[in-house]
């Protein structure tokens, strides 16, 4: 069966290509990587790149932890036996990205892929790839959808269906009443059934990684040079603001990692180098920010 190092080096491979393909098209930013290791066990590369000609501030991150379990996951995952926790440890390795554009016709995007498993046989795969533009485009959300769901189709034709249900669920910011953006695709906990192995799903995951970089450069390179002013740059802070506020409230693998003693560092990296709040904003009517509020919401068709 598929081990856990094999996975933790196709993570690592997957870095290498997606940072890769990013400079590329960025054509002046570079990654400065920072290596780091846990207290408990494990490690990771985080690369980061600020202050290019696309990216105002981004991160491609790598992580393979493992070590006791945290407290905070054990009655979550683990049933009791007569009031007591069983003593096991786990495995976690896997890939997260988050990318912020200076300009603010280029989306914000973040995916994740991930492994997870314990000492007691458990084991899962998770991940998703979601798209948060500061003003939604209807041709690029439909070109981002469409090349998730081709991924998807290539390995069951009911997980674009059911795993962008999730992404409108789980990337919403319930105290705002609105979508991060405009969704895409999340999963989690999936794991070997009758009907589908351990290698089979790890095909999956890869391809949903294989499937950020070609997507995102191509709507990097359409919106790059677009013309934008002031209004449009406050505009572009107060969004990253709601990603701030669903990052630090909601967002389950902020938690984890501070959780677990994780690199507080690497944990935050997904958060803008600027970003802003304005006392009960409304957008002006008929506006173009007006019409980007009214696409923050579930149950959208984009394919």
């Amino acid at each position: 069966m598929l081990a856990k190092e094999q996975i933790s080096e196709a993570f690592k491979l997957l870095q290498d290509r997606i940072c890769k393909a990013l400079e590329n098209e960025d054509g002046s930013g570079k990654f400065k990587e920072d290596n780091w290791k846990r207290e408990e066990g494990g490690g990771g590369r985080t690369r980061i790149i600020q202050d290019g000609n696309v990216i105002e501030k981004g991160g491609v991150l790598y992580s393979a932890v493992h070590g006791p379990i945290p407290d905070f996951l054990k009655n979550n995952i683990e049933p009791t036996t007569n009031n007591e926790q069983p003593t096991t440890t786990f495995y976690a390795t896997g890939v997260s990205i988050v990318i912020h554009p200076s300009n603010p016709m280029v989306p914000i995007i973040h995916m994740n892929v991930r492994y997870f498993e314990m000492s007691n046989g458990v084991w899962w795969f998770g991940g998703g790839i979601d798209l948060t533009p500061h003003y939604v485009d209807e041709e690029d959300a439909k070109f981002f959808h469409s090349a998730l769901k081709q991924s998807c189709d290539k390995h069951n034709p009911n997980y674009y269906k059911e795993f962008k249900k999730w992404a409108d669920d789980y990337f919403f910011i319930k105290h705002r009443n609105e979508t991060r953006g405009v969704g895409g695709i999340f999963f989690d906990k999936l794991t070997q059934t009758d009907s589908v192995t351990k290698e089979q799903l790890f095909d999956f995951v890869i391809e949903v990684g294989n499937t950020f970089a070609p997507t995102y450069t191509k709507l990097m390179n359409k919106n790059k040079s677009k013309s934008f002013d002031e209004n449009n740059k406050q505009w572009q802070l107060l969004r990253r603001g709601r990603y701030v506020e669903f990052n630090l409230i909601y967002d389950l693998g902020t938690k984890f990692g501070l959780e677990s003693n994780g690199r507080v560092e690497s944990i935050l990296m997904s958060l803008p180098k600027m970003a802003g709040w304005e006392y009960d904003y409304s957008p002006k009517p008929n506006s173009s920010e007006e019409k980007t509020l009214s696409f923050l919401k579930k149950g959208i068709s984009w394919s």
